[in-house]
């Protein structure tokens, strides 16, 4: 930490030394002092790698070899690596619907009631747990043990208690690929829910008023006033939760370590990298998962911007 600091420190007295040098500098002058350095470290840092990682996904294992497609070929072809692709589509369609729905219902519910802050600090708490620290907890959840001994996880513990034999939750698949999920859902539903409720409270009263004139209540009310009115906060959930389960890494791996069929791209990529050194594969996976990522990002500033407009 000391030496980022005197590295910091220097860096900016250097630039403070050149722009101040000049008597009258230019506002373009000032403007690339300070940003120049940022972009450098941005070029080095971001630029270079990913350029350095396309090349590779057309490289074979060790990058002494360029091979075209080829990696790309085996990722679309290649039944193991079907599924992990499948498996991130299911992660992207579920979770992200699941967390916005349970977030928008727990708002709309919870608004204006007597424990209205406990209820949403209860539910926005898993928000300040880390990813892997989740996963540690709901491995515990999902725990197994044979009959004769003493359960620790408290699913197969209230299976007991129903008079049911203990079951091997992550082992049998798609089952398990949903219940990696309920994690990622169990963390960005504060999200959802704190994001929403500030929305919804951002209507306008004299729309509600008039709604409630004409006769609006209850559901009628939520589907036809309240959605509309938030529905640029509602997209902008859902593609931010979206984004976060594309790149969905340390559940899986913590979790199950994709194996049992639970595997993803983000981990995918981790193990023909790191564990199966295989370089090219790796960055043609990387690759994918960044071409996937780009279109979502885009489509989210967009409604963000939407957002910031309507407010």
């Amino acid at each position: 930490m000391v030496i980022a600091i005197a590295l910091f420190v220097v860096v900016m007295a250097l630039i403070l030394f050149v722009v101040d040098r000049r008597r009258n500098p230019s506002k373009w002058f000032i403007a690339g002092g300070f940003v120049g350095p940022a972009l450098l470290l941005l070029v080095a840092g971001l630029l270079y790698p990913a350029a350095r990682t396309i090349v590779n996904s057309f490289q074979n294992r060790n990058g002494s070899e360029f091979i075209g497609f080829d990696n790309y070929i085996r990722a679309f072809s290649e039944p193991a690596f079907l599924l992990v692709l499948g498996n991130t589509a299911l992660w992207v369609l579920v979770a992200p619907l699941l967390a916005t729905f349970i977030g928008l219902v727990y708002a709309v519910v919870v608004d204006h009631s007597r424990f209205e802050k406990f209820a949403k600090a209860l539910v926005f708490l898993p928000m300040a747990i880390s990813m892997v620290g989740a996963s540690i907890i709901w491995r515990f959840v999902y725990e197994f043990k044979p009959a004769s001994v003493e359960q620790t996880g408290l699913l197969n513990q209230l299976v007991v208690w129903l008079g049911g034999e203990p079951v091997q939750f992550l082992l049998e698949r798609p089952a398990n690929t949903f219940l990696l999920m309920v994690v990622l859902i169990w963390i960005q539903t504060g999200l959802s829910m704190t994001l929403l409720s500030a929305s919804i409270r951002a209507i306008p009263t004299d729309i509600v008023e008039a709604a409630r004139l004409d006769g609006l209540s209850g559901f009628g009310m939520f589907w036809r006033i309240t959605i509309p009115s938030i529905r640029p906060a509602l997209v902008v959930v859902l593609t931010t939760i979206a984004m976060t389960t594309l790149k969905v890494f340390d559940i899986v791996r913590t979790m199950t370590a994709g194996r049992y069929g639970t595997s993803v791209v983000a981990n995918e990529f981790y193990e023909q990298s790191f564990r199966q050194n295989n370089a090219g594969l790796g960055a043609a996976l990387a690759v994918l998962l960044f071409v996937i990522v780009i279109p979502v990002i885009i489509y989210n500033v967009r409604q963000m911007r939407l957002a910031e407009e309507v407010r």
